[in-house]
């Protein structure tokens, strides 16, 4: 009697478990993650590390190319924004591509191009040709960017996909960790004018890496489903999942991508009113990220802390700090994911980046340059600990909740089109401000510089609060279904 009883309890259990999941609710209970899962995570996010590493790097290669090619305030900005300008088109490029030929290919394309355009800016002899590699490493960084998150995000269980596809702003942030150590180490090591060269060059390592670890992997199962090959898609799903999830999760994907008749089928070939205006809502999100101004702290802190009266060797060590701090506080960022959900840390992101920026501004104008004809190292250390404070708001919280949106919002059939053009205008406002910061910077003084991005960050809370979705919990067809019962009110229109 005692044995039935409990048998009946299981069951009981078992099915309010499934009820709970099927309704998208959060579930308590890790579900076991198949060693494969870890494995394409950790090589499909090396993309992260690179994107990372390759912004990063530039910060302390600046200061000895600057010599080295006779570069102006006006091509020191071009070199380091060329690599966000290709970026922008690489995400764009990629993301179609990846619709059509599939989420591994573009990425086994994209650890070619990492190679190439490391080892192309390690060797540039002038301004133009580095400007022209750091492009094309740019377009690895922009197709990483848009398409590691995505082939993550449809490749992991639902439950974990917060856990995984976090991971690659894990691995960005410590990609410029990376590159901050490197410069540090190779300029004690090394020294000397072609220092940058070093700097720059050893990033085709774990591009090489990258591109044999993606050989043995497979693609997503909702690519392969969307191109009619069910059975790959089961043996994916089969590798990565509990073996009683499979074929009812197969059904779900299945009815998301199958049209049920020829007028459904002909609405697949254009795009709806409500999937637009999912792409705009991602538009603006990705824009957020940037307009904050966190790579003119990433790409420029050396240079910035050199402008408060710090040494060159004293602004490469303090600018680890900057590396040191996001990797911890993405970690955070990771474990409040799973407590908060991704809206509130949203906007503590955006707030606290706004209200920091703001402190710094005023550390800048109030406090002076120098003291007894010394420069002011208290006001140098002060300002590096404001753009501390800003990176445990951007990467604590900001910067995690933008990319795992990016990977959650739109459709199965737009994914990595809709991903890509986001990604593509997160980049171009990452261009434009890159390469306007060096001019602002000499025009209107540090100060002033921190007040309009300020200024902007307030623009950016009153979206975040008047638009930010909560996505937390739900599988991505089942977000798919809420997003078109929630936009969906006007008729079809041609695909552009």
């Amino acid at each position: 009697m005692a044995l039935l009883k409990d048998n009946n309890y299981r069951e009981r259990r078992v099915t309010n478990s499934t009820i709970n999941e099927q309704a998208g609710a959060p579930r308590t209970a890790k579900t076991p993650v198949e060693p494969l899962v870890k494995v394409i995570a950790v090589i499909a996010t090396l993309g992260g590390l690179l994107f990372g590493y390759d912004t990063g790097v530039i910060a302390g290669a600046l200061l000895f190319m600057k010599t080295d090619l006779h570069l102006t305030p006006l091509t020191t900005g071009l070199v380091t924004s060329s690599l966000i300008l290709g970026s922008a088109f690489g995400a764009m490029t990629a993301g179609r591509f990846a619709d059509r030929l599939g989420r591994k290919k573009v990425i086994l394309v994209l650890a070619i191009i990492f190679m190439f355009g490391s080892l192309g800016c390690a060797m540039a002899p002038n301004a133009h040709m580095m400007i022209f590699f750091r492009f094309i490493l740019g377009l690895g960084v922009g197709g990483a960017a848009a398409i590691v998150p995505v082939y993550i995000a449809e490749i992991v269980p639902s439950n974990r996909r917060w856990q995984f596809v976090t991971l690659q702003e894990l691995m960005i942030v410590s990609g410029q960790l990376v590159a901050y150590t490197s410069n540090a180490a190779i300029n004690e090591v090394w020294g000397g004018e072609t220092t940058w060269r070093w700097m720059l060059g050893i990033a085709c390592v774990p591009a090489l890496i990258m591109w044999v670890g993606m050989l043995f992997l497979p693609d997503t199962p909702r690519w392969y489903v969307m191109h009619g090959r069910f059975r790959e898609a089961r043996d994916v799903l089969e590798r990565t999942r509990n073996s009683r999830y499979v074929e009812r999760e197969l059904a779900d994907i299945r009815k998301a991508v199958a049209p049920k008749d020829e007028r459904h089928s002909r609405r697949n070939k254009t795009i709806s009113t409500w999937m637009k205006r999912l792409v705009a809502l991602g538009i603006g999100i990705a824009m957020i990220q940037q307009l904050s101004g966190i790579n003119t702290i990433m790409f420029y802190a050396p240079t910035m802390l050199q402008s408060t009266g710090m040494g060159t060797n004293a602004a490469l060590i303090a600018t680890i700090c900057n590396g040191v701090v996001s990797v911890l506080m993405t970690f955070v960022g990771i474990m409040m994911l799973s407590r908060f959900g991704r809206r509130p840390l949203l906007m503590v992101g955006q707030m606290g980046c706004t209200a920091m920026l703001i402190i710094i501004g005023c550390l800048c104008y109030f406090l002076p340059e120098s003291v007894d004809g010394a420069p002011n190292l208290v006001r140098s250390w002060m300002i590096l600990g404001g753009m501390l404070l800003f990176l445990c708001f951007q990467q604590g919280a900001l910067s995690p909740v933008t990319w795992l949106l990016l990977s959650e919002l739109f459709p199965m059939r737009i994914r990595g089109r809709a991903t890509g053009i986001s990604v593509f205008m997160m980049q171009m406002t990452n261009f434009t401000i890159t390469l306007s910061f060096p001019l602002l910077l000499d025009a209107v003084g540090l100060s002033m510089s921190f007040f309009i991005f300020a200024a902007v960050g307030i623009a950016g809370a009153i979206f975040v609060v008047l638009c930010a979705p909560e996505t937390r919990g739900k599988s991505l067809e089942q977000l798919e279904k809420q997003f078109k019962k929630q936009f969906d009110d006007t008729p079809n229109t041609p695909v552009v």
